[in-house]
């Protein structure tokens, strides 16, 4: 069930589903106990309980006329999807390839491609190898895909960092 309540101070209109026990004005922040306050419209759909405070809002702003013009919250909804593209067509009409832009996004999505797992890259590094030479730290991270400016980067940071030490021109974790 959906309800369309208001608060005492604010004169604020929101909707609450359920029943709770108590609820909060999303506007001032007052806690109202629910069986305290004043419902104006119960549904049991929330696009229904949505278009009822559409509508009194509009009706307490002079817009109650207009308002009925209006087609309802579901029917925007479907005529907004209607008239939009696909990421594909967009794509293309950009003058773009859509299927690296796809792949990449996978790869994203698996974490493959970010800042972090690059430096995991350099960590395993550390913990595969027995005590390596930046050399070997450098060359386990060029054969994962990871750039040597990077490595060294990360390197530096985590020896600054107090996660990894070099002695005599070997790393090794602490």
């Amino acid at each position: 069930m959906y309800a369309v309540v208001g608060c005492s101070d604010c004169r604020t209109l929101w909707v609450v589903e359920g029943r709770p026990d108590t609820t909060g004005c999303p506007r001032c922040g007052k806690r109202h106990g629910y069986d305290e306050l004043k419902r104006f419209a119960e549904t049991d759909d929330a696009d229904d309980a949505r278009q009822a405070r559409a509508a009194l809002l509009a009706d307490r702003e002079g817009y109650g006329e207009a308002f009925d013009d209006l087609d309802s919250f579901a029917g925007m909804d479907a005529r907004a999807e209607e008239g939009a593209i696909d990421e594909t067509t967009y794509l293309e009409a950009s003058g773009l390839d859509p299927e690296p832009i796809a792949d990449a996004g996978e790869r994203a999505e698996r974490g493959t491609e970010t800042s972090s797992s690059r430096t995991t890259v350099v960590t395993e590094a550390l913990a595969v190898l027995d005590r390596p030479t930046e050399a070997q730290v450098l060359d386990y991270a060029a054969d994962r895909g990871v750039s040597a400016e990077y490595a060294e980067r990360t390197l530096a940071k985590l020896t600054r960092r107090g996660e990894i030490s070099e002695t005599g021109g070997r790393y090794r974790r602490l």
